[in-house]
Order: structure tokens, then sequence, then C-alpha cells
């Protein structure tokens, strides 16, 4: 199980928390108001460090050298941009989430290379989503059947430059819109997946963990099917 670092006890801080901890995971919530801790009950066995999100002590005693992950959920865009990058800058967290309230800022985010999430009423569930290594695909939709999903993937980096159509091909899906600089763009057969591109696709739900290996691969070029093919056995041997 993995360790997760989480800056703010509000309602959505409090809930991550609980549900990662639920799930097996370690954590501790930092923040700066000691009573805010009450959120989490007698029962929570994780850490609770007094002090600021971006403070290195503060972080520190909260593990971050240890955190697969760290969430910044507290009630300001400001303190949460800059615990966010100071994680992932200063103490090398690969994953980092910040909550923001001003949609305006949210291109400026993107570009610092900081998933954000909005401040809306499924802000737990969105940043579960960016944040656990092993999260299912809860997806945004479904059809009255229940064989069609669709919800947000995540995507190797090995996919960037490449069509979002080759993406679509390699797959088995059907890439519904991307959030690129903080802004939904539907895609065209010449788009390309971008560094910090988060894909909304639509999939078959009997699909999905077939889709899900094909994302985390990287695109299957001409060079790696050759490389898989078997030798030709008919081949003799003039040595």
């Amino acid at each position: 199980m993995a360790h997760f670092v989480i800056m703010g006890c509000g309602r959505v801080g409090s809930s991550l928390a609980l549900t990662l901890e639920r799930g097996g995971h370690t954590v501790a919530v930092v923040d700066q108001d000691e009573r805010a801790f009450r959120r989490l009950g007698r029962h929570f066995g994780g850490q609770r460090v007094t002090g600021v999100g971006f403070d290195r002590d503060a972080l520190t005693k909260a593990r971050i050298h240890d955190a697969y992950a760290f969430a910044a959920v507290s009630s300001g865009d400001n303190s949460n941009i800059i615990a966010a990058r100071v994680a992932r800058e200063t103490f090398g967290v690969e994953h980092v989430v910040a909550r923001i309230y001003d949609p305006g800022r949210a291109e400026v985010y993107q570009r610092l290379g900081i998933p954000t999430v909005a401040a809306v009423r499924w802000s737990t569930d969105q940043v579960l989503r960016r944040i656990l290594p092993d999260a299912d695909l809860a997806g945004d939709f479904r059809d009255a059947s229940g064989r069609i999903i669709m919800t947000e993937v995540r995507v190797s980096p090995a996919w960037i430059g490449r069509p979002l159509a080759e993406l679509e091909a390699e797959a088995g899906l059907r890439v519904a819109f991307v959030t690129r600089m903080g802004e939904g763009i539907v895609p065209t057969g010449g788009t390309l997946y971008q560094q910090g591109d988060i894909v909304h696709a639509v999939m078959a739900v009997a699909g999905q963990s077939e889709a899900e290996r094909a994302l985390a691969a990287g695109p299957q070029t001409g060079a790696d099917l050759l490389e898989d093919r078997p030798e030709d056995s008919g081949k003799v041997d003039r040595a």
C-alpha cells in the first residue's frame, strides 16, 4: 500500500484521508488549524500534522519523502499551488494535485505541470482518480445497459506527440474530449496527445482492462512489432 500526504482538513481533505485509510493506505494530514482534525474522528489512525502545508518541516513530519502522492485541498488557491509545487519540485513527489476555486487560474496551473481539480460537488472523487495507484475507473457516465462507460483515463507519457486517433485504435476506445490547459477541447483526426492533457474516453466495460493495458504500455510502433515477431524457423543455418 502507498503513503499519501494531504494538505487541508476541510470537507474534501478529511473525506480523502478517511477514504484512503479505509483502502489500507497510510495517510498524513497537514492543517494549520488543529481544530480541523476533529473532522477525522477518533478512529483515524493516520498522522495529524499541525502546520502550513508548504512548510518543509511540516511536510517532513508528514513523511513527504515516502509519499506516493500529495493532494493540496485547502481553502486557498495560492497555498494549494505553492504546496503542490514544493511537493513536486523540492521533494520529488510524482503524483500531485491541487484543488482550485478560481477556474480562471486553471490554465496557469496546468502550464506549471500541476493537475487541478475545480471546487465542485465531486471534488473528492476527482482527486482520488488522480492520486490512487490502483483506482478503478468508476466512470462519469454509464449507458442504461451498463455496458458503455465514459471516464477519465490514465495515459502513458510514451503517447506524447502521437495522434489521439492512434491511441483510440490501439486501446479500442473513443476519446470524447480532452482537458488541455484547463479548457475542454473536442479532438479532431489530427489532434496530438500533449503533456498535461486529461483524456476522457468512451469504452465498453468489457474491454476496460485491455484498454488500460494499451494506454499504460504506450504506442506499438512497427519496430516494436518486428521485435515481438518470432524468428523464422524455416531459415537455413549456413554456418
